[in-house]
């Protein structure tokens, strides 16, 4: 039996040689448009492949029951925006963090959980280019300002760290990155907003 958010497909699971077959049949169904897949349940228990193309690896004649849950793509990308103001939240954490540790001369702490910040922040701006590419139809003038001024930060920590200039870049991270970062929140808010007015459409 395979059922889609809590409807039976009529499909029979012997049609498929094996999962990932029966994965990409099922989410070529138009109904399922603008959707994505949140929970995969194989005979009652949790699925999510561990290493690529898993799903090809269990056979058809394996599986009883296949249960897949979705959500539409908007309720997780506004989700996903809920996620972004707790990652701006770590930001500001982790800076503040830096900076106290290189004003008390343990740099070499300091410089690992900074260059995990530089991480995050990456992540966090991949992640918000990629929801603004999929919803941001507007020319947002908070976006515009905080990205020139986090790049522009980004240039000079670059240049200090190059320098090993460590009471530097904690004035950096204090006085200009800490405030820089406090001012994502408002793009977020905007995202989210552009993202629930798609979702009204």
């Amino acid at each position: 039996m395979i059922v889609v958010d809590g409807r039976t497909t009529g499909m029979s699971i012997q049609n498929f040689e094996n999962l990932e077959e029966l994965l990409l049949k099922v989410m070529e169904d138009e109904n399922l448009g603008g959707r994505v897949v949140t929970d995969v349940f194989v005979n009652k228990e949790a699925f999510s492949e561990i290493y690529p193309h898993q799903a090809e690896d269990i056979e058809a004649r394996e599986i009883e029951s296949v249960e897949i849950r979705t959500v539409p793509a908007t309720e997780m990308a506004v989700n996903i925006t809920e996620e972004l103001d707790k990652v701006i939240t770590l930001m500001d954490l982790g800076a503040r963090g830096v900076s106290d540790l290189f004003r008390q001369a343990q740099d070499a702490e300091a410089l690992e959980i900074y260059r995990d910040l530089l991480d995050v922040i990456q992540d966090f701006m991949g992640m918000i280019g990629l929801l603004r590419q999929e919803y941001g139809g507007k020319n947002q003038p908070a976006f515009v300002n905080a990205s020139e001024e986090i790049s522009t930060l980004f240039s000079e920590m670059l240049e200090v760290v190059e320098n090993e200039d460590w009471i530097l870049l904690s004035d950096l991270l204090e006085y200009e990155f800490i405030p820089a970062v406090s001012r994502w929140k408002q793009v977020v808010d905007d995202l989210r907003g552009e993202i629930r007015e798609t979702a009204k459409v």
